[in-house]
């Protein structure tokens, strides 16, 4: 099996706090990987790692057989990233946010406009960012991320503030991307519904640590061995997160 993205024992470490514990992930070339987790369980600083935005404490990772940090910039030419609440220049129009981006990543004008009709901002591309609603400006923050159909793609939280028309539009666009553009997309939300309806696979974290991954059989399978509901999977969501910090209260205790 072909690995676009793994990691080994990644940690990531603030003074007293270990934000990421030893995870290792596994992430399938080709796929959709839904990382889930509460707030702050450490999917956030987990993607900063792997876009080299903050350094490891311990560990290691790789993305398409290059690895950080001796291979940094190789890896942040194939990667597409959308991180936390996208910022843009206010005075500036979409497409000139994006156009700075491009020229950046030194692609042609068209790769502007193709990002802009995806995202379904074509006719709002002359409008000021500063005057966009916070559902534009995460379309906004996606049409970045896709600029040069990268085949790696690294989502955090991509719907949030879309109404259910845009969320609807955007989860079957993330959908198909692997099939239009053959990249691999890792992505986090905490709508595991959406997940639910287009991810190959899971990884769900809890505390900076790796509670499960695998395909949602095999998460259901995990949770029928267990006794936990499996009819959908925010349940087995809960139910896996309900038991760990259940267990960790109980460590605390002796």
């Amino acid at each position: 099996m072909e690995y676009m993205i793994t990691t080994k024992e990644l940690t990531k470490k603030y003074k007293h706090f270990t934000a990421v514990n030893d995870i290792s992930l596994h992430i399938r070339k080709g796929s959709i990987y839904g990382f889930l987790g509460p707030n702050g369980a450490g999917k956030s600083t987990t993607m900063k790692m792997l876009l080299g935005l903050t350094a490891p404490t311990n560990g290691k990772f790789s993305i398409d057989g290059k690895t950080f940090p001796n291979d940094r910039i190789s890896i942040l030419k194939e990667v597409g990233s959308f991180i936390e609440s996208p910022s843009f220049y206010p005075n500036l129009t979409g497409r000139e946010n994006l156009d700075i981006i491009r020229r950046i990543l030194e692609l042609p004008q068209s790769a502007v406009d193709e990002s802009l009709e995806l995202v379904g901002l074509t006719e709002f591309s002359n409008r000021l960012a500063k005057k966009y609603s916070l559902g534009m400006k995460q379309r906004l923050g996606l049409a970045g991320a896709l600029l040069g159909k990268p085949p790696i793609l690294i989502l955090d939280e991509p719907t949030n503030g879309l109404d259910p028309s845009g969320i609807h539009e955007i989860r079957n666009l993330i959908k198909s991307l692997p099939a239009i553009y053959d990249c691999t997309v890792l992505i986090s939300s905490h709508m595991l519904s959406e997940i639910e309806l287009i991810a190959d696979d899971i990884g769900i974290l809890n505390h900076g640590r790796l509670l499960f991954e695998g395909s949602l059989d095999e998460l259901r399978q995990t949770a029928l061995e267990v006794g936990f509901a499996t009819d959908n999977l925010e349940d087995m969501f809960l139910s896996m997160i309900g038991k760990d910090n259940k267990s960790r209260k109980q460590r605390a205790k002796l």
